[in-house]
């Protein structure tokens, strides 16, 4: 039976902060901050490295102590909203989202201590 998280959100997006940028490319930059409308999310914005000025949002939620969900919200290039389902834009927000949910296994010990 999972167990409700006990964890207060600014601890917690404060290790995001912190622990996420070990998992992304060398160049990748990400901001993390609490969403105000859940005491379970964060909202998570990735800038992707090089030219194309690409930049991810996603929203995380945790269902449980060990459980995140993480959803795409919206992808842009160089300020524009972009076409998600192109290949490219598929593949590297895979990879974020892989990510972030290597990032959220490693903060377990703030999640399920």
């Amino acid at each position: 039976m999972s167990e409700e998280l006990q964890l207060d959100q600014n601890t917690l997006v404060n290790a995001w902060q912190q622990e996420l940028p070990v998992y992304l490319k060398p160049g990748d930059s990400a901001l993390v901050q609490a969403d105000l409308a859940d005491p379970k999310g964060l909202r998570v914005h990735i800038n992707a490295a090089g030219r194309q000025f690409y930049s991810f949002d996603f929203y995380c939620s945790y269902l449980d102590q060990r459980e995140l969900q993480v959803n795409l919200v919206d992808v842009e290039r160089d300020g524009v909203t972009v076409d998600e389902d192109h290949d490219v834009i598929q593949e590297m927000t895979a990879h974020y989202v892989r990510n972030i949910h290597e990032c959220g296994q490693a903060l377990q010990r703030y999640t399920n201590p």
